[in-house]
């Protein structure tokens, strides 16, 4: 049987994006199978899928906000900024600062910003991974990026631990693509005077998908065995959900269909073309109003 659509998946701690198109290439049978955004193995949560047609979009996919719950722990610095990195640094916490000052720290980091990506990240210099760079042991300037923080706000208690000499506290951040959040954790300990780092995180929503409508390779597998799988395939449409959307007419969808320019009654570069719900076509920008056929789906 042949599959199109996107699956919101709720990947485990402990394995890659690939592991988990990997596994899915062998639960469904079809080698059509991309993923919408990259986690790291520990952060666990919404992993966009894409399946055979719908790997199309699957490029607009990553470029959506993404939504994080997780936990700062200050008190000590490790070299991955998570919890699985060899310790580097330690700053015991003796004096906690205070739940207001937590939170004006926090506040500063909202808007744009400008992050330096962490030496163990995917991020290439001169045509190698930073990671490569860090695991030789080998240092290199990294370039630095700008990104959007919507929303950065702590969700629990200041969990002080004076025997350990740490702090810890819950974080939720809506951020755009391109965030690391590791790094996020170990710029607002330094802004509070700590070494710290990225105790745990979870993905709660990306590419307008949702934990709600996840489910995990073992469910998935259920579901196929069961011919239910239709209960967790999402329509294509999903996968442009953060396209500015435009209803085509009848001749519009003629035109495009044979690859024709067309003029639509919008401004964004980028655009999602539908009739009667039906996704036909992503179209970009050409000159004003004209727009030609990028990736024509019907």
């Amino acid at each position: 049987m042949t599959y199109n659509g996107i699956l919101a998946i709720d990947k485990a701690a402990g394995m890659t994006s690939h592991d988990v198109v990997f596994k899915l290439r062998k639960i469904l049978q079809t080698k059509k199978i991309g993923h919408g955004g990259t986690l790291d193995p520990d952060v666990t949560g919404v992993l966009p899928i894409a399946i055979g047609k719908a790997t199309r979009v699957v490029e607009y996919m990553t470029e959506a906000g993404k939504v994080y719950e997780g936990q700062v722990t200050l008190g000590f610095a490790t070299e991955t900024e998570d919890a699985s990195g060899k310790i580097v640094a330690r700053t015991p916490v003796v004096t906690p600062p205070t739940e207001a000052e937590v939170d004006a720290a926090m506040a500063q980091f909202v808007g744009d910003i400008t992050q330096i990506p962490p030496m163990y990240s995917a991020v290439k210099v001169n045509g190698r991974k930073l990671y490569d760079y860090a695991r030789a042991g080998e240092t290199v300037e990294r370039p630095k990026r700008q990104v959007t923080i919507t929303a950065f706000e702590r969700t629990s208690d200041l969990i002080f631990d004076p025997a350990q000499g740490l702090l810890r506290f819950d974080f939720r951040v809506a951020c755009s693509k391109g965030t690391y959040v590791r790094t996020l954790a170990v710029d607002l300990g330094e802004k509070l005077g700590y070494a710290s780092h990225m105790s745990s995180l979870r993905r709660t929503a990306s590419a307008g998908l949702t934990l709600a409508q996840a489910v995990t390779l073992s469910d998935l597998a259920q579901l196929k065995a069961e011919d239910r799988l239709d209960e967790a395939l999402l329509p294509i449409e999903y996968g442009v959900a953060d396209l500015a959307r435009v209803d085509l007419t009848p001749e519009q969808v003629k035109e495009i269909s044979f690859g024709r320019f067309v003029t639509l009654a919008t401004d964004a570069a980028i655009v999602a073309g539908f009739q009667a719900n039906q996704l036909v076509a992503i179209l970009q920008q050409r000159d004003g109003k004209l727009y030609k056929p990028k990736k024509v789906m019907i």
